[in-house]
Protein backbone atom coordinates (compact mmCIF):
# COMPACT_ATOMS: atom_id res chain seq x y z
CA UNK A 1 0.00 0.00 0.00
CA UNK A 2 2.61 2.46 1.17
CA UNK A 3 4.16 1.81 -2.82
CA UNK A 4 1.13 2.58 -4.04
CA UNK A 5 0.68 5.95 -2.38
CA UNK A 6 3.82 6.88 -3.40
CA UNK A 7 2.88 6.10 -7.23
CA UNK A 8 0.54 8.02 -7.22
CA UNK A 9 2.00 10.80 -5.31
CA UNK A 10 4.83 11.07 -8.14
CA UNK A 11 1.86 10.75 -10.79
CA UNK A 12 0.39 13.96 -9.09
CA UNK A 13 3.86 15.42 -9.06
CA UNK A 14 4.88 14.82 -12.97
CA UNK A 15 1.76 16.16 -13.40
CA UNK A 16 1.59 18.91 -11.47
CA UNK A 17 5.24 19.41 -13.21
CA UNK A 18 3.63 19.15 -16.57
CA UNK A 19 1.35 21.88 -16.47
CA UNK A 20 3.98 23.97 -15.19
CA UNK A 21 6.45 23.08 -17.67
CA UNK A 22 3.68 23.89 -20.38
CA UNK A 23 3.27 27.34 -19.17
CA UNK A 24 6.71 28.16 -19.10
CA UNK A 25 7.75 26.53 -22.14
CA UNK A 26 5.45 28.21 -24.58
CA UNK A 27 6.80 31.57 -25.04
CA UNK A 28 10.00 30.16 -26.72
CA UNK A 29 8.89 31.53 -30.59
CA UNK A 30 7.45 35.35 -29.35
CA UNK A 31 10.65 36.67 -29.12
CA UNK A 32 12.25 38.50 -31.99
CA UNK A 33 15.03 37.34 -34.33
CA UNK A 34 17.18 40.23 -35.97
CA UNK A 35 19.19 39.14 -39.09
CA UNK A 36 21.42 41.67 -40.79
CA UNK A 37 20.85 42.68 -44.50
CA UNK A 38 24.59 43.84 -45.56
CA UNK A 39 25.84 40.02 -44.44
CA UNK A 40 24.97 36.50 -45.31
CA UNK A 41 23.87 33.92 -43.73
CA UNK A 42 25.03 30.42 -43.74
CA UNK A 43 22.86 27.24 -42.61
CA UNK A 44 24.95 23.82 -42.80
CA UNK A 45 26.96 24.45 -45.64
CA UNK A 46 24.81 27.01 -47.18
CA UNK A 47 24.84 31.01 -48.28
CA UNK A 48 22.20 32.70 -48.37
CA UNK A 49 22.46 36.57 -48.97
CA UNK A 50 19.43 39.12 -48.29
CA UNK A 51 21.35 42.07 -49.61
CA UNK A 52 19.15 43.19 -53.02
CA UNK A 53 16.42 45.25 -52.32
CA UNK A 54 14.08 43.00 -53.38
CA UNK A 55 15.61 39.93 -51.47
CA UNK A 56 15.39 42.83 -48.48
CA UNK A 57 11.47 43.54 -48.99
CA UNK A 58 10.98 39.78 -48.58
CA UNK A 59 13.37 39.42 -45.63
CA UNK A 60 11.68 42.38 -43.84
CA UNK A 61 7.83 40.85 -44.89
CA UNK A 62 9.31 37.07 -43.48
CA UNK A 63 10.06 39.02 -40.45
CA UNK A 64 7.39 41.42 -39.78
CA UNK A 65 5.64 38.80 -37.73
CA UNK A 66 8.34 37.35 -35.55
CA UNK A 67 11.57 39.26 -35.71
CA UNK A 68 13.51 42.35 -36.82
CA UNK A 69 15.65 43.62 -39.15
CA UNK A 70 19.67 44.71 -38.83
CA UNK A 71 21.65 46.83 -40.62
CA UNK A 72 24.96 46.91 -39.16
CA UNK A 73 27.05 44.00 -39.43
CA UNK A 74 30.34 42.95 -41.38
CA UNK A 75 30.47 40.29 -44.40
CA UNK A 76 32.16 36.97 -43.82
CA UNK A 77 34.85 36.77 -46.24
CA UNK A 78 37.43 34.36 -44.69
CA UNK A 79 35.43 31.21 -46.68
CA UNK A 80 35.04 30.84 -50.10
CA UNK A 81 31.24 29.14 -51.01
CA UNK A 82 28.85 29.86 -53.60
CA UNK A 83 26.02 32.05 -52.00
CA UNK A 84 23.13 29.59 -52.94
CA UNK A 85 19.91 31.90 -52.83
CA UNK A 86 17.80 34.67 -51.45
CA UNK A 87 15.66 35.22 -48.16
CA UNK A 88 12.91 32.93 -49.32
CA UNK A 89 15.30 29.80 -50.13
CA UNK A 90 16.75 30.49 -46.77
CA UNK A 91 13.26 30.18 -44.54
CA UNK A 92 12.53 27.25 -47.00
CA UNK A 93 15.36 25.24 -46.40
CA UNK A 94 15.50 26.84 -42.45
CA UNK A 95 12.12 24.98 -42.22
CA UNK A 96 12.68 22.19 -44.04
CA UNK A 97 15.06 21.04 -40.91
CA UNK A 98 13.20 18.80 -38.15
CA UNK A 99 12.82 20.39 -35.20
CA UNK A 100 12.17 18.17 -32.30
CA UNK A 101 11.24 20.01 -28.76
CA UNK A 102 9.58 19.11 -25.56
CA UNK A 103 6.72 17.36 -25.39
CA UNK A 104 4.22 16.31 -23.10
CA UNK A 105 1.43 13.29 -22.57
CA UNK A 106 3.93 11.09 -24.39
CA UNK A 107 3.50 7.47 -23.04
CA UNK A 108 5.14 6.68 -19.51
CA UNK A 109 8.60 6.51 -19.47
CA UNK A 110 9.91 2.87 -18.57
CA UNK A 111 10.76 2.57 -14.47
CA UNK A 112 9.56 6.39 -14.02
CA UNK A 113 5.96 8.18 -13.54
CA UNK A 114 6.98 10.60 -16.34
CA UNK A 115 4.99 11.50 -19.43
CA UNK A 116 6.79 14.58 -19.96
CA UNK A 117 10.62 15.70 -20.82
CA UNK A 118 10.00 19.71 -20.19
CA UNK A 119 12.99 20.26 -18.18
CA UNK A 120 15.42 18.05 -18.43
CA UNK A 121 15.80 16.73 -21.95
CA UNK A 122 16.74 19.48 -24.11
CA UNK A 123 20.07 17.74 -24.82
CA UNK A 124 18.48 14.86 -25.84
CA UNK A 125 16.74 16.71 -28.41
CA UNK A 126 19.31 18.66 -29.74
CA UNK A 127 21.11 15.55 -30.24
CA UNK A 128 18.04 14.01 -31.70
CA UNK A 129 17.79 16.97 -34.18
CA UNK A 130 21.43 16.78 -35.29
CA UNK A 131 21.00 12.63 -36.03
CA UNK A 132 17.96 13.49 -37.97
CA UNK A 133 19.84 16.37 -40.16
CA UNK A 134 22.40 13.46 -40.68
CA UNK A 135 19.85 11.11 -41.72
CA UNK A 136 18.06 13.26 -43.85
CA UNK A 137 21.71 13.91 -45.80
CA UNK A 138 21.59 10.22 -46.08
CA UNK A 139 18.40 9.54 -47.64
CA UNK A 140 17.03 12.99 -49.00
CA UNK A 141 20.30 14.89 -49.99
CA UNK A 142 21.15 18.48 -48.59
CA UNK A 143 19.34 20.09 -51.78
CA UNK A 144 15.81 18.39 -50.65
CA UNK A 145 13.06 20.93 -48.82
CA UNK A 146 9.48 20.15 -47.91
CA UNK A 147 7.77 21.13 -50.40
CA UNK A 148 5.21 22.29 -47.82
CA UNK A 149 7.59 24.65 -45.80
CA UNK A 150 5.93 28.03 -46.39
CA UNK A 151 2.36 27.01 -46.13
CA UNK A 152 2.47 25.54 -42.60
CA UNK A 153 -0.56 27.77 -41.48
CA UNK A 154 -2.76 25.70 -44.32
CA UNK A 155 -3.43 22.86 -42.05
CA UNK A 156 -5.14 22.33 -38.60
CA UNK A 157 -1.92 21.59 -36.60
CA UNK A 158 -3.58 20.39 -33.41
CA UNK A 159 0.06 19.14 -32.02
CA UNK A 160 0.98 22.75 -31.51
CA UNK A 161 0.36 23.63 -27.99
CA UNK A 162 -0.03 28.39 -28.73
CA UNK A 163 -1.73 29.70 -30.75
CA UNK A 164 0.96 31.94 -31.21
CA UNK A 165 2.45 30.03 -33.17
CA UNK A 166 -0.54 29.37 -35.66
CA UNK A 167 -1.43 33.27 -35.38
CA UNK A 168 2.72 33.45 -36.63
CA UNK A 169 2.84 31.07 -39.27
CA UNK A 170 -0.62 32.94 -41.12
CA UNK A 171 1.17 36.29 -40.86
CA UNK A 172 4.41 34.52 -41.81
CA UNK A 173 2.67 33.37 -45.14
CA UNK A 174 0.30 35.75 -45.53
CA UNK A 175 3.14 38.19 -46.04
CA UNK A 176 4.10 36.72 -49.14
CA UNK A 177 0.93 35.71 -50.76
CA UNK A 178 1.20 38.09 -53.22
CA UNK A 179 5.00 38.11 -53.95
CA UNK A 180 4.37 34.68 -54.49
CA UNK A 181 1.40 34.24 -56.75
CA UNK A 182 2.93 36.93 -59.31
CA UNK A 183 5.93 34.31 -59.60
CA UNK A 184 3.47 30.80 -60.25
CA UNK A 185 4.46 30.08 -63.85
CA UNK A 186 1.65 28.67 -65.70
CA UNK A 187 1.30 24.32 -64.30
CA UNK A 188 3.20 22.85 -67.12
CA UNK A 189 2.12 19.61 -68.86
CA UNK A 190 1.95 16.31 -66.92
CA UNK A 191 4.39 14.77 -69.52
CA UNK A 192 7.18 11.80 -68.72
CA UNK A 193 9.37 14.40 -67.01
CA UNK A 194 6.45 15.59 -64.83
CA UNK A 195 5.73 11.86 -63.57
CA UNK A 196 9.37 11.38 -63.01
CA UNK A 197 9.08 14.25 -60.54
CA UNK A 198 5.89 13.36 -59.16
CA UNK A 199 7.67 9.52 -58.32
CA UNK A 200 10.88 11.49 -56.49
CA UNK A 201 8.59 13.38 -54.40
CA UNK A 202 6.53 10.66 -53.27
CA UNK A 203 9.76 8.76 -52.51
CA UNK A 204 11.11 11.87 -50.77
CA UNK A 205 7.97 12.35 -48.60
CA UNK A 206 7.53 8.50 -47.38
CA UNK A 207 11.21 9.25 -46.07
CA UNK A 208 10.66 12.51 -45.17
CA UNK A 209 7.82 11.35 -42.85
CA UNK A 210 9.57 8.18 -41.77
CA UNK A 211 12.60 9.65 -40.42
CA UNK A 212 10.00 11.59 -38.37
CA UNK A 213 8.93 8.90 -37.05
CA UNK A 214 12.58 7.06 -36.00
CA UNK A 215 12.36 10.02 -33.38
CA UNK A 216 8.49 9.31 -32.19
CA UNK A 217 7.92 9.54 -28.28
CA UNK A 218 7.16 5.86 -28.01
CA UNK A 219 8.66 3.12 -26.40
CA UNK A 220 9.17 1.36 -29.93
CA UNK A 221 10.82 4.61 -32.07
CA UNK A 222 14.58 3.78 -32.64
CA UNK A 223 15.77 7.15 -31.76
CA UNK A 224 12.52 8.30 -29.47
CA UNK A 225 13.36 9.52 -26.11
CA UNK A 226 11.93 6.25 -24.34
CA UNK A 227 14.95 4.44 -26.42
CA UNK A 228 17.68 6.88 -26.00
CA UNK A 229 16.99 6.84 -22.26
CA UNK A 230 17.73 3.28 -21.99
CA UNK A 231 20.34 3.62 -23.16
CA UNK A 232 21.39 6.23 -21.34
CA UNK A 233 21.04 4.27 -18.56
CA UNK A 234 23.64 2.27 -19.01
CA UNK A 235 26.38 5.39 -18.63
CA UNK A 236 24.07 6.02 -15.39
CA UNK A 237 21.59 8.39 -16.34
CA UNK A 238 18.06 8.03 -15.60
CA UNK A 239 14.60 9.94 -16.40
CA UNK A 240 14.85 13.08 -15.65
CA UNK A 241 18.73 13.55 -15.13
CA UNK A 242 20.86 15.91 -17.54
CA UNK A 243 22.46 14.98 -20.01
CA UNK A 244 25.56 16.73 -21.52
CA UNK A 245 26.24 16.68 -25.18
CA UNK A 246 29.31 13.79 -25.13
CA UNK A 247 26.90 11.66 -23.20
CA UNK A 248 24.30 12.14 -25.73
CA UNK A 249 27.08 11.61 -28.65
CA UNK A 250 27.89 7.83 -27.27
CA UNK A 251 23.90 7.30 -26.49
CA UNK A 252 23.45 8.38 -30.02
CA UNK A 253 26.02 5.67 -31.48
CA UNK A 254 24.51 3.02 -29.58
CA UNK A 255 21.20 4.00 -30.89
CA UNK A 256 21.71 3.58 -34.32
CA UNK A 257 23.96 0.75 -33.40
CA UNK A 258 20.71 -1.26 -32.12
CA UNK A 259 18.55 -0.14 -34.36
CA UNK A 260 16.87 -3.11 -36.59
CA UNK A 261 15.17 -1.34 -39.21
CA UNK A 262 16.95 -2.99 -42.32
CA UNK A 263 17.09 0.63 -43.84
CA UNK A 264 19.42 2.44 -40.89
CA UNK A 265 21.55 -0.96 -42.03
CA UNK A 266 23.49 1.17 -44.29
CA UNK A 267 24.46 4.49 -41.76
CA UNK A 268 26.81 4.11 -38.59
CA UNK A 269 27.78 6.60 -35.85
CA UNK A 270 31.66 6.95 -34.75
CA UNK A 271 32.36 8.97 -31.40
CA UNK A 272 35.65 10.67 -31.21
CA UNK A 273 37.81 9.52 -28.19
CA UNK A 274 39.71 12.07 -26.30
CA UNK A 275 39.47 14.46 -29.63
CA UNK A 276 40.84 12.18 -31.42
CA UNK A 277 39.43 10.88 -34.82
CA UNK A 278 41.54 7.50 -35.52
CA UNK A 279 41.00 6.91 -38.97
CA UNK A 280 41.28 3.12 -39.54
CA UNK A 281 38.22 2.91 -36.73
CA UNK A 282 36.18 5.36 -38.84
CA UNK A 283 36.79 3.55 -42.02
CA UNK A 284 36.30 -0.07 -40.43
CA UNK A 285 32.94 1.13 -39.37
CA UNK A 286 32.30 2.27 -42.95
CA UNK A 287 33.35 -1.04 -44.20
CA UNK A 288 31.85 -3.82 -41.47
CA UNK A 289 29.41 -6.07 -42.71
CA UNK A 290 25.29 -5.06 -42.10
CA UNK A 291 23.23 -7.50 -40.10
CA UNK A 292 21.86 -8.77 -43.25
CA UNK A 293 25.53 -9.96 -43.85
CA UNK A 294 25.41 -7.99 -47.24
CA UNK A 295 29.00 -5.89 -48.23
CA UNK A 296 28.74 -2.43 -48.20
CA UNK A 297 30.06 0.28 -47.59
CA UNK A 298 28.16 2.40 -44.75
CA UNK A 299 27.92 5.95 -44.42
CA UNK A 300 29.15 7.26 -41.29
CA UNK A 301 28.02 10.14 -38.77
CA UNK A 302 31.48 11.35 -37.06
CA UNK A 303 30.68 12.61 -33.30
CA UNK A 304 33.24 15.32 -31.81
CA UNK A 305 32.94 16.21 -28.42
CA UNK A 306 35.16 19.22 -27.35
CA UNK A 307 35.40 22.07 -25.46
CA UNK A 308 35.97 25.64 -27.34
CA UNK A 309 37.50 26.70 -23.80
CA UNK A 310 37.71 26.57 -20.06
CA UNK A 311 34.97 27.95 -17.62
CA UNK A 312 34.15 30.25 -20.62
CA UNK A 313 34.29 29.96 -24.46
CA UNK A 314 37.35 30.97 -26.10
CA UNK A 315 36.51 33.44 -28.85
CA UNK A 316 39.26 32.82 -31.05
CA UNK A 317 37.72 29.11 -31.79
CA UNK A 318 35.14 31.57 -33.21
CA UNK A 319 36.71 31.15 -36.69
CA UNK A 320 36.94 27.28 -36.95
CA UNK A 321 33.20 27.07 -35.52
CA UNK A 322 32.00 29.00 -38.60
CA UNK A 323 33.91 27.38 -40.65
CA UNK A 324 32.57 23.90 -39.98
CA UNK A 325 29.04 24.99 -40.22
CA UNK A 326 30.04 26.16 -43.44
CA UNK A 327 30.88 22.46 -44.56
CA UNK A 328 27.85 20.84 -46.29
CA UNK A 329 28.81 17.91 -44.52
CA UNK A 330 28.25 19.24 -41.47
CA UNK A 331 25.13 17.96 -39.34
CA UNK A 332 25.55 20.65 -36.94
CA UNK A 333 26.43 20.91 -33.28
CA UNK A 334 24.92 19.70 -29.56
CA UNK A 335 25.94 22.84 -27.43
CA UNK A 336 23.85 25.84 -25.89
CA UNK A 337 24.33 28.53 -23.31
CA UNK A 338 25.08 27.59 -19.47
CA UNK A 339 21.59 25.98 -18.41
CA UNK A 340 19.95 25.47 -21.45
CA UNK A 341 21.27 23.17 -24.96
CA UNK A 342 20.16 24.33 -28.92
CA UNK A 343 20.71 22.67 -31.93
CA UNK A 344 23.59 25.25 -33.78
CA UNK A 345 22.64 25.00 -36.95
CA UNK A 346 24.52 28.07 -38.85
CA UNK A 347 25.67 31.70 -38.29
CA UNK A 348 25.89 35.23 -39.22
CA UNK A 349 28.18 37.58 -38.37
CA UNK A 350 29.71 36.45 -35.04
CA UNK A 351 26.11 35.25 -33.98
CA UNK A 352 25.02 30.97 -34.08
CA UNK A 353 22.00 30.42 -35.21
CA UNK A 354 19.87 27.88 -33.77
CA UNK A 355 16.81 25.69 -33.16
CA UNK A 356 15.19 25.46 -29.39
CA UNK A 357 13.90 22.46 -27.94
CA UNK A 358 12.47 24.30 -24.80
CA UNK A 359 9.05 24.51 -25.98
CA UNK A 360 6.91 22.36 -25.00
CA UNK A 361 4.20 20.76 -27.50
CA UNK A 362 1.81 17.87 -27.81
CA UNK A 363 2.35 14.24 -28.03
CA UNK A 364 2.04 13.50 -31.78
CA UNK A 365 1.71 9.80 -32.40
CA UNK A 366 4.15 9.03 -35.49
CA UNK A 367 2.52 5.12 -35.77
CA UNK A 368 -1.01 6.22 -37.62
CA UNK A 369 -1.27 7.58 -41.49
CA UNK A 370 -0.82 10.61 -42.78
CA UNK A 371 0.23 12.02 -38.90
CA UNK A 372 0.50 16.02 -38.90
CA UNK A 373 4.10 17.20 -39.79
CA UNK A 374 4.01 20.68 -38.61
CA UNK A 375 5.18 20.63 -35.20
CA UNK A 376 8.50 19.19 -36.39
CA UNK A 377 9.51 22.24 -38.50
CA UNK A 378 10.25 25.25 -36.93
CA UNK A 379 8.42 28.30 -38.46
CA UNK A 380 11.42 30.93 -37.18
CA UNK A 381 15.20 31.30 -36.50
CA UNK A 382 16.76 32.12 -33.53
CA UNK A 383 20.14 33.59 -33.09
CA UNK A 384 22.85 33.93 -30.36
CA UNK A 385 26.09 35.17 -29.78
CA UNK A 386 28.51 33.02 -30.15
CA UNK A 387 30.11 34.65 -27.09
CA UNK A 388 27.33 33.41 -24.77
CA UNK A 389 28.08 29.60 -26.42
CA UNK A 390 29.34 27.27 -23.51
CA UNK A 391 32.11 25.83 -23.99
CA UNK A 392 30.79 21.89 -23.87
CA UNK A 393 29.87 20.83 -27.28
CA UNK A 394 29.58 17.96 -29.77
CA UNK A 395 30.00 18.79 -33.53
CA UNK A 396 28.73 15.94 -36.21
CA UNK A 397 29.56 15.39 -39.48
CA UNK A 398 28.16 13.45 -42.51
CA UNK A 399 30.26 11.09 -44.70
CA UNK A 400 28.67 9.09 -47.60
CA UNK A 401 31.56 7.27 -48.21
CA UNK A 402 35.11 5.82 -47.52
CA UNK A 403 36.54 8.64 -49.92
CA UNK A 404 33.89 11.31 -48.67
CA UNK A 405 35.62 10.89 -45.23
CA UNK A 406 39.49 11.17 -46.43
CA UNK A 407 38.31 14.59 -48.27
CA UNK A 408 36.16 15.50 -45.36
CA UNK A 409 39.64 14.80 -42.85
CA UNK A 410 41.89 16.78 -44.94
CA UNK A 411 39.38 19.71 -45.09
CA UNK A 412 38.79 19.66 -41.52
CA UNK A 413 42.50 19.15 -40.58
CA UNK A 414 43.49 22.09 -42.92
CA UNK A 415 40.96 24.39 -41.03
CA UNK A 416 41.91 23.54 -37.57
CA UNK A 417 45.37 23.98 -38.31
CA UNK A 418 44.67 27.43 -39.86
CA UNK A 419 41.99 28.55 -37.20
CA UNK A 420 44.31 26.93 -34.27
CA UNK A 421 46.00 29.99 -32.01
CA UNK A 422 46.78 27.77 -29.75
CA UNK A 423 49.75 24.53 -29.92
CA UNK A 424 46.86 21.92 -30.29
CA UNK A 425 43.95 22.01 -32.33
CA UNK A 426 40.58 21.06 -31.15
CA UNK A 427 40.91 17.83 -32.20
CA UNK A 428 42.78 15.71 -34.76
CA UNK A 429 42.43 13.01 -37.39
CA UNK A 430 44.99 10.47 -36.95
CA UNK A 431 46.25 7.35 -38.98
CA UNK A 432 46.01 3.83 -37.67
CA UNK A 433 43.63 2.52 -34.92
CA UNK A 434 43.09 3.64 -31.45
CA UNK A 435 44.71 0.68 -29.95
CA UNK A 436 47.35 1.20 -32.04
CA UNK A 437 47.47 4.18 -29.67
CA UNK A 438 47.01 2.05 -26.26
CA UNK A 439 43.50 2.96 -25.90
CA UNK A 440 40.39 0.93 -26.11
CA UNK A 441 39.83 -1.33 -28.66
CA UNK A 442 37.46 -0.21 -31.69
CA UNK A 443 34.06 -0.18 -30.78
CA UNK A 444 33.39 -2.78 -33.55
CA UNK A 445 34.80 -4.79 -30.91
CA UNK A 446 32.93 -4.47 -28.26
CA UNK A 447 31.07 -7.17 -26.11
CA UNK A 448 27.15 -7.25 -25.93
CA UNK A 449 27.80 -4.43 -22.45
CA UNK A 450 26.16 -1.63 -24.62
CA UNK A 451 29.12 0.20 -23.02
CA UNK A 452 32.97 -1.36 -22.50
CA UNK A 453 34.38 -0.14 -19.08
CA UNK A 454 36.61 2.53 -20.57
CA UNK A 455 33.58 3.88 -22.17
CA UNK A 456 31.62 4.55 -18.77
CA UNK A 457 34.50 5.74 -16.82
CA UNK A 458 34.34 8.43 -19.76
CA UNK A 459 31.13 8.87 -19.70
CA UNK A 460 31.34 9.76 -15.50
CA UNK A 461 33.95 11.87 -16.38
CA UNK A 462 31.78 13.95 -19.27
CA UNK A 463 28.99 13.95 -16.97
CA UNK A 464 30.96 15.62 -13.85
CA UNK A 465 32.80 18.05 -15.67
CA UNK A 466 29.98 19.34 -18.15
CA UNK A 467 27.93 22.10 -17.15
CA UNK A 468 23.73 21.65 -16.16
CA UNK A 469 21.71 21.29 -18.77
CA UNK A 470 17.79 21.96 -18.13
Amino acid sequence: MEATGTDEVEKIKSKFMSAWHNMKYSWVLKTKTYFSRNSPVFLLGKCYHFKTEGEYRALHSFQSSSAGLSTDGSNFDKINTEISGNVEEFRRDFISRIWLTYREEFPQIKGSALTTDCGWGCTLRTGQMLLAQGLMLHFLGRAWVWPEALDMDSSDSESWTSTTVRRLTASFEASLTAERDARVPPRPPRGPARRGRDVAEARNEVYHRKIISWFGDSPLAAFGLHQLIEFGKKSGKMAGDWYGPAVVAHILRKAVEEARDPELQGVTVYVAQDCTVYSSDVIDRQCSLMDSGKAGTKAVIILVPVRLGGERTNTDYLEFVKGVLSLEYCVGIIGGKPKQSYYFAGFQDDSLIYMDPHYCQSFVDVSIKDFPLESFHCPSPKKMSFKKMDPSCTIGFYCRTVQDFEKASEEITKMLKSSSKEKYPLFTFVKGHSRDYDFASSPLHEENDLFSEEEKKRLKRFSTEEFVLL
